[in-house]
């Protein structure tokens, strides 16, 4: 069976976050959006595990559910994983280097915070604590713990917080993680970078491809996910599944497929500086250097940029484009060792750019609730529900909106330096065009 997860979330005790990010409203964001597993993230805080203690229950074996939870309701599971930010110096540089740590209980959870306390991290500041733990030192413990317990590294490309970023990060895993680089079993894409351009790195060839939203707040939740075919929902179940590439097993629990934002929305996709308005891709950098033509200082270098430097050519031009039933872009790896992907823009967008209208205005989110609430979920709506439904409830213009984002026709002025690319699923006029159409080709 399939299930849709997001592992990487943060809780109200992380520094930017949202106050809404509690277990209860999430598990209700999850129902809105398509969910059915999420991560109750930021264990290492000391009240936040205390709330996490008192509101769940193990519901199959090392997943949890809200106690009391209405059985009227679809039922969400939560999964127990916490990100940490390490820094340290490793080779005469400065490493920070953000993890996702996966455990299997409350228990294990509770012992590597009392570990990690012992080695002087103060975990009560935030709930995405910096511990001044190597990467290798910190899976090292991890495993120590609990052999069941395992780690992805994180938004893999950011420049000051991915393994292979460009201001802090490693040119290799095994640089970063020495003789424990063995038991990195997938990695996380981040939001500036898709699983094509992790296929042209030779050492993910056989390592899981992962893709979370790291949401700060619940309407964030889902914009990436990784969709799991699962004999059961348990922690075992997914460890394997995300271990498959890597072992070579035989398990019947397989990742399917993900759910990507495009790369280019993602804010650091380009290199640039934010302050000079500087945004150049590659092709730019290898012409003119890295240095801003502006201010004159190093430009803060992309993911797409940084992701041809390590790139093996050998593994270039490995994705193909399929279209299924419902006209939606799949993503495939050529060579069949990796699962597909899908790319897509969030149905609130999507809502607010065809009311010429924001994200944040009421009207959008009205009529991304009365979408959600009339066509079971916005998941459902992206990849699955006819255009005449989508039509019917939510308008023309959103029908459009979907159609466009399905074929992949929209544009997108790609982010930079901490900028989100700004998506533009109609060009100028285009709006008025389509109202002006009497009827909308719907017979995908």
């Amino acid at each position: 069976m399939h299930y849709v997860t997001d592992f990487h979330l943060h809780s109200k005790y992380s520094r930017a976050v949202s106050p809404q990010m509690t277990l209860p409203v999430m598990a209700s964001y999850a129902r809105q959006k398509g969910i059915d597993i999420l991560t109750a993230a930021d264990f290492t805080h000391p009240v936040w595990f205390k709330e996490m203690q008192s509101l769940l229950e193990e519901a199959e074996e090392g997943l949890y559910r809200l106690k009391n939870e209405d059985t009227q309701l679809k039922p969400i599971r939560f999964i127990l994983s916490t990100e940490l930010s390490s820094i340290y110096k490793q080779g005469d540089k400065l490493r920070r280097i953000h993890n996702l740590l996966f455990v299997r209980s409350l228990a294990t959870a509770e012992k590597l915070t009392k570990a990690l306390v012992s080695r002087g991290c103060n975990l009560n500041a935030d709930g995405r604590p910096i511990v001044g733990i190597s990467s290798e030192a910190l899976l090292e413990l991890l495993l120590s713990i609990d052999d069941r317990s395992f780690l992805i590294p994180c938004h893999i490309w950011t420049p000051h917080f991915g393994v292979y970023g460009s201001a802090s990060g490693f040119n290799s895993l095994e640089e970063a993680f020495g003789e424990y680089a063995k038991y990195i079993y997938g990695i996380e894409t981040g939001l500036s970078s898709d699983p094509d351009m992790n296929w042209q790195i030779k050492e993910l060839m056989h390592r899981s491809i992962l893709s979370f939203s790291d949401a700060h707040s619940p309407a964030k939740m889902s914009r990436e996910a990784t969709v799991f075919d699962l004999e059961e929902p348990t922690y075992e179940n997914i460890r394997q599944a995300i271990m498959q590439l890597s072992t070579k097993s035989q398990t019947k629990n397989k990742i399917v497929y993900t759910l990507e934002f495009y790369p280019e929305e993602g804010k650091y996709h380009f290199s640039g500086h934010r302050n000079c308005k500087v945004s150049l891709g590659p092709d730019e950098i290898r012409e003119g250097g890295t240095t801003c033509p502006v201010c004159h200082r190093r430009l803060t270098e992309g993911v797409l940029y940084r992701v041809q430097e390590l790139s093996d050519p050998a593994l270039l031009d490995r994705v193909q484009t399929k279209e299924n039933e419902s006209g939606v872009k799949w993503y495939l790896d050529k060579m069949h060792i990796q699962p597909s992907y899908v790319k897509l823009v969030p149905l609130l967008e999507i809502a607010a750019e065809s009311l010429r209208s924001t994200v944040n205005s009421q009207k959008s989110k009205d009529l991304y609730a009365k979408l959600c609430r009339e066509l079971e979920s916005e998941l459902h709506i992206l990849l699955r529900a006819p255009i005449a439904d989508i039509e019917k409830v939510g308008g023309m213009k959103v029908a459009q909106g979907i159609i466009k984002v399905r074929e992949g026709t929209i544009s997108i002025e790609p982010g930079y330096d901490g900028e989100y690319g700004k998506v533009a699923i109609w060009e100028e006029g285009e709006i008025q065009q389509i109202q002006n159409v009497p009827q909308l080709k719907l017979d995908f």
